[in-house]
């Protein structure tokens, strides 16, 4: 009898676990992550999704929001990575393995936003836009922006000589950053040199953005550590990558900086970060430039992939200063992508921060039992909580790093930004916190008027699946997940790449993302940069409602109006929207400002703050339709009929 209960009791513990990774790895409602013998049930190329039923049962069926279009659509790119990094010869865990960028704007200025791939093994890729959401590979016409010859990260467009054309600034691990100037022909040229920006490092988000406010577009650039090895590879031409990134996260002395080039005008910058106050930490990753406390200067928040990343306060003097404690407190322990968003229509920017790095305490093969809407109180996740032993480890990393843990959250952080300089933190209130995430897209992208949030996640191999995350706002303060219902999740292609890895399936996963209108029908499509893989490029198929959109132009300010915000006031409620130069994690979404209204067919007023510190108002402007600003020149233009 005693044998017997035995093996029942075995077989029960047996049978318990396998539902508990089931229920685990479907995260409560099916969102794309599931197991490997389901995934020959999951759509592939050309399937139907299935419809989704709307206004309560018996109500009526809808396509779902997006559909994958990526090679119907003329985007045949694939991101290659390396194989002696994250492939079959080896897998180390190092920076490798966040693969690269993407970054949208209107290249040779005819109106549509053209996309740009990064790219770590093989040439980059320039997408022209034909207008239709549909595109071609001009990246052969378009002079030395393939940059084969070197591991590529991310870039930023930007109007740097106030010319009228967009011009490229791109990093990369050790194989050296590069200044691109338009010549206004569809081509560039490189100009790092001349221009005084050349920087060989281990280089991560490029960001244009005027902290000085002269008229001109400053450049920033965040910088991890020395995390690679001295010995060149010939024949793949970059330099490999430690085995274990902790080995130089624990070695402090191996950390790079920030670096900020302050643009002189006549094309050439100077190198002016220690004297603004801008080295950071090392490890830094993305970055937001926003004016958080309304006094008319961008400040920078910057990512710190391991410890607390930092919010800068621009004095308007030419030095920021630190303020990450007495104003966020906490920040994510493992923060990678972040954006500056105002996601409840309060009239101001909120802030969010993607957290991956938390989320590293899995084994690779097997999904571990815990609920990924929780957040723990160690970055050794559960096992802290459980295993002396790496409790002890993480001690001792804490102390390495000179970590606090009361300035430190792990998993997500989403702040709320309550005016006089002031943030509090309602990621969990919010229903932010999720698992595995890596950059932030944001976009109403069901027209409803409210701020949606688009999170690329995943690991890949030699990691089980995981899927991306579309969190849709609520209006309510609150986010819920439907990436499954509206068509993100699971790939058209399957859960996993064609090509197997070491013998055993490898996910696919995403990394990065971008936001823009690019058939110019009123709704904002998606393009993903995945990890060795095509790109997602999801067209939006929401049901229309109404919108407007604004693109601006500087003319005392810089003349991407990067800096700028747009305020709409429709009765009680005000909405806001800023021109961004980049932000997500190595991706630049447009910087058209898209304004969903829901069913409200009449704006009050919009309110243009320029950088400059202009203020123009448009009375009425009419809705579904794209304005085109220019900055006055004189006050009496600051008010303007936005009706025809």
């Amino acid at each position: 009898m005693r044998h017997r209960s035995q093996i029942l009791l075995v077989a029960a513990i047996i049978v318990l676990s396998v539902i508990a990774i089931r229920v685990m790895f479907r995260r409560d409602e099916p969102a794309g992550a599931v197991s490997p013998a389901e995934d020959a049930a999951a759509p592939r190329a050309g399937d139907a999704r299935p419809a989704i039923q709307t206004g309560g049962p018996g109500g009526p069926a809808r396509s779902p929001g997006f559909r994958d279009a990526a090679q119907e659509s003329g985007i045949d790119f694939r991101m290659s990575f390396l194989p002696r990094e994250q492939g079959v010869l080896s897998f180390k865990v190092n920076l490798y393995d966040h693969g690269c960028g993407v970054a949208v704007a209107d290249y040779d200025g005819d109106g549509h936003d053209d996309v740009f791939f990064l790219n770590q093994l093989g040439p980059n890729a320039l997408y022209h836009n034909r207008g239709d959401g549909t595109f071609d590979d001009v990246t052969r016409e378009a002079g030395p922006l393939a940059l084969a010859d070197r591991i590529c990260v991310g870039a930023t467009f930007g109007d740097y000589d106030n010319d009228a054309d967009q011009d490229l600034y791109i990093t990369s691990t050790r194989g050296g950053n590069v200044l691109l100037e338009n010549l206004g022909d569809g081509r560039f040229r490189d100009v790092t040199g001349a221009a005084g920006v050349a920087l060989v490092a281990h280089s991560q988000t490029p960001a244009f953005f005027d902290y000085d406010n002269d008229g001109d577009l400053d450049l920033f650039v965040t910088n991890t550590a020395r995390w690679t090895e001295n010995d060149f590879d010939e024949t793949a031409q970059y330099f490999p990558g430690a085995g274990d990134i902790w080995t130089h996260v624990l070695t402090t002395g191996n950390r790079e900086f920030n670096v900020l080039y302050r643009n002189d005008g006549g094309g050439t910058f100077t190198d002016v970060t220690r004297e603004s106050g801008l080295l950071g930490k090392g490890w830094g990753g993305d970055v937001a430039a926003f004016d958080f406390n309304d006094d008319g200067h961008l400040d920078l928040f910057v990512t710190n992939m391991f410890g607390l990343s930092q919010l800068y306060r621009n004095d308007g003097h030419g030095h920021f200063d630190d303020v990450t404690r007495e104003t966020l407190h906490r920040t994510s322990m493992g923060a990678i992508g972040c954006k500056a968003f105002d996601y409840d229509n309060d009239g101001r920017l909120d802030l969010l921060i993607a957290d991956m790095h938390s989320d590293m305490w899995t084994d690779f093969h097997v999904p571990p039992r815990f609920e990924p809407t929780r957040k723990f109180s160690h970055f050794k996740g559960p096992d802290a909580e459980t295993d002396v032993a790496k409790l002890q480890r993480e001690w001792m990393i804490a102390d390495t790093l000179g970590l606090d843990y009361d300035t430190l959250l792990f998993g997500n952080s989403l702040f709320h930004n309550e005016g006089a300089g002031q943030f509090t933190e309602v990621s969990d209130e919010a229903g932010m916190e999720t698992w595995w995430p890596w950059g932030v897209a944001v976009g109403d992208f069901d027209n409803d008027g409210y701020e949606d949030v688009f999170l690329p996640s995943g690991m890949g191999y030699p990691y089980f699946p995981w899927p991306s995350c579309l969190m849709r706002n609520g209006g309510d303060g609150t986010f819920t997940d439907v990436a499954a219902e509206e068509g993100i999740e699971p790939p058209v292609e399957g859960l996993y790449l064609p090509e197997w890895i070491g013998g055993i399936k490898a996910a696919r996963s995403s990394r990065c993302a971008a936001v823009a209108d690019f058939d110019g029908d009123g709704r904002l499509e998606l393009v993903v940069n995945n990890f060795s893989d095509r790109p997602y490029y999801f067209k939006n198929q929401f049901p229309r409602r109404h919108f407007i959109a604004f693109r601006l132009r500087g003319t005392r300010s810089n003349r991407d109006a990067i800096g700028a915000v747009v305020k709409l006031f429709i009765g009680p409620r005000v909405m806001v929207r800023q021109v961004h130069g980049t932000g997500g994690y190595l991706s630049q979404s447009s910087k058209t400002l898209h304004f969903g209204l829901g069913d409200d067919e009449r704006i009050d007023r919009a309110e243009v703050r320029w950088p400059s510190g202009a203020r123009q108002v448009i009375e009425s402007p009419a809705v579904d339709r794209l304005h085109e600003i220019t900055e006055p020149e004189s006050a009496a233009e600051y008010h303007a009929s936005g009706r025809e």
